[in-house]
């Protein structure tokens, strides 16, 4: 137990935290890939030229997602913006299946209006078409829209390309070290600075509609320097201290019903989770137990937590009914299971998971027990669900990674080496 707390203690005050990201391919990609023409958008007369190329936008985001193959547009045999353009036979020929034409216009006094239109090249028809108006700071969301709309189209599954990450840096500058939460576009584009601090930032963690995010950070009272958990409004900054305890304030972690956050508390002498609610600042205590209870995380439909706790002699996770009763243990391979996250569907559990050679991201099937180990890496940390539950984000050494959820695709996110990036979460779906 003193071991699995001075590595508790030492995750939260040690973790060393860049904004500037370029994600690559680095693993194998999906079998059955899907072929697919995305043409240059063209530029219309009397258009001012767009800060953002969106036919590469989506070209990026439809390849990262590592279900399809994009052709290279030095490839591509012709370049129509118009369905009448199209010469359906010279697709057919070098067996292109699918094409996406666009067209940009505006951009002066009243915006862009932005026009794409997805074909089925062996039919010879249409499968979708949709206009858009932006400026030019929402350039980039409309070509995420437009790539959310074709990967939909063609898979009959929602994608994740409009959603947002949260992650922390730590920038080191002689002896100084200042922290910063920052957020971005899944693709790690347009990132916006939202807390600066000399203290170290840790676990945030999305409300359910995406508009909030709390984590962990230190704040003073006179000379009494505390572990806290903020709560702050993503469109106006604004943050709220909610918990300032003595002793941790550690692993906040949303209902789903956004009404609570379960947290770790060690006000009563001993690390347990209990259950705040945000509306009166009301605590009700969740476990007790001598052991250590950390990193809570709530079910989907909100009836229970999964948590970490060494009350089996090394960290395990646990699951227990917010109605009481027992927690049962839900993992027993390896020597190392943490950090908790439920899939959206609530079918599956990401984990830290180790076996003695190193710490790598596991999914547990929550229906038979199976374990599957995704990653090859051995500094793995804080995994996260994408909201359609196709793909995994971690830390592994001072990167961002991602992994489907077969460990077939792997993606490393390139950060700026003047910083080191940690602590990453996927938004949900917005509501």
């Amino acid at each position: 137990m003193r071991t699995f707390i001075l590595c508790l203690l030492s995750y939260l005050t040690l973790l060393s935290y860049s904004h500037a990201i370029t994600i690559d391919i680095v693993g194998g990609k999906e079998e059955g890939e899907l072929p697919i023409a995305i043409v240059p958008f063209n530029q219309q007369p009397n258009t001012k030229s767009p800060s953002q190329d969106i036919a590469r936008i989506i070209y990026n985001d439809l390849y990262r997602s590592g279900r399809f193959s994009p052709m290279p547009t030095y490839l591509l045999p012709e370049q129509p913006y118009q369905s009448n353009q199209i010469n359906f036979q010279r697709w057919q020929s070098i067996m292109m299946p699918y094409l996406v034409i666009g067209r940009i216009s505006g951009g002066f006094i009243g915006g862009y209006t932005i026009e794409f239109e997805l074909f089925d090249v062996f039919k010879g028809k249409r499968m979708i078409g949709f206009r858009y108006t932006a400026n030019a700071k929402t350039l980039r969301k409309v070509a995420h829209q437009i790539s959310d709309e074709i990967y939909s189209a063609l898979t009959g599954e929602r994608s994740v390309f409009n959603t947002l990450i949260v992650y922390v840096t730590l920038q080191q500058y002689r002896e100084k070290i200042q922290y910063h939460l920052y957020i971005a576009d899944a693709d790690g584009a347009n990132s916006q600075l939202m807390l600066r601090s000399k203290e170290p930032i840790l676990s945030p963690s999305w409300s359910p509609n995406g508009r909030y995010i709390a984590y962990v950070t230190y704040y003073s009272i006179k000379r009494d320097k505390r572990m806290a958990v903020y709560v702050q409004e993503i469109r106006t900054g604004k943050r709220t201290l909610v918990s300032a305890e003595r002793g941790l304030n550690a692993a906040p972690a949303w209902s789903p019903n956004g009404k609570f956050l379960a947290l770790t508390l060690s006000k009563d002498g001993n690390p347990e989770i209990y259950i705040l609610t945000l509306r009166n600042r009301a605590l009700t205590r969740f476990t007790h137990h001598k052991a250590i209870e950390t990193e809570p995380e709530w079910a989907p439909d909100g009836q229970s937590l999964v948590f970490t706790s060494d009350r089996s002699g090394n960290p395990n996770i646990y699951r227990k009914s917010i109605n009481g009763g027992k927690a049962r243990r839900l993992t027993f391979k390896g020597t190392y299971n943490a950090r908790p996250r439920f899939s959206p569907d609530g079918h599956k559990l990401a984990l830290l998971h180790s076996s003695g050679n190193g710490y790598r991201i596991a999914i547990l099937n929550l229906e038979n027990g199976h374990l599957n180990i995704l990653t090859q890496t051995t500094l793995d940390e804080s995994p996260s669900f994408a909201p359609n539950g196709s793909m995994i984000i971690y830390a592994t050494g001072s990167e961002l990674a991602a992994v489907s959820i077969d460990g077939r695709v792997r993606q490393r996110l390139s950060v700026d080496f003047s910083e080191e990036v940690r602590e990453p979460a996927w938004s949900p779906f917005y509501r």
